[in-house]
């Protein structure tokens, strides 16, 4: 089974990721965890390789094709990632994306990163828009379609294990003889 995350930086990805590879037994894969072991490899912090990739797209292909190959290859996976439920393709199973307000994000993300909230809201809004406009330009992809999601959660609303309970209610109400027809999304793009 290959179950996608996604969502903005901040939407709790990360953690309902790590929950719900838990609650199926399955590995977790993070897009964001080998987005900074990139930076640090070639000795950036996350934010200068970020800037670096909107001048350098191999940046990003390269950790778009990574995350591709991976959803090809192995089985019973939880892959997380702002685009993992675009590259996933055909092979997900599910897809879910998580998001809360803009000042939520920013408020968890300077917790988890020891900024002042309103300065992590300006950063993680500059990102988003500076990547929005990167998966347009490479791959034609609206990050803000969220058609091909199978479930859309406000993680601003609930706590963590609330929000991981509906995705594992989803995945275990599931029933393959009342599906009328998962969304298709063709890779169509190259890396």
């Amino acid at each position: 089974m290959l179950l996608t995350v996604s969502g903005p930086p901040g939407s709790g990805k990360s953690t309902t990721a790590e929950l719900l590879a838990d609650a199926f037994d399955l590995d977790h894969i993070s897009g964001g965890d080998i987005f900074r072991e990139l930076a640090d490899e070639r000795g950036y912090t996350p934010l200068e390789f970020n800037k670096l990739a909107e001048e350098n797209d191999q940046i990003d292909r390269d950790l778009d094709r990574r995350l591709r190959r991976i959803a090809v290859e192995q089985d019973d996976l939880v892959l997380e990632s702002r685009l993992a439920g675009w590259l996933a393709g055909e092979q997900a199973d599910f897809r879910f994306w998580l998001d809360s307000p803009p000042r939520v994000r920013g408020e968890r993300i300077a917790e988890r990163e020891g900024k002042d909230p309103k300065r992590a809201t300006e950063e993680t809004q500059a990102r988003e828009a500076s990547e929005a406009k990167r998966y347009q330009e490479y791959y034609g992809i609206d990050i803000q379609d969220l058609t091909i999601y199978d479930l859309s959660v406000n993680t601003a609303r609930w706590e963590p294990d609330a929000v991981l309970d509906m995705l594992v209610t989803a995945v275990g109400e599931y029933g393959a003889d009342g599906d009328e027809g998962q969304t298709n999304v063709p890779i169509t793009y190259e890396f």
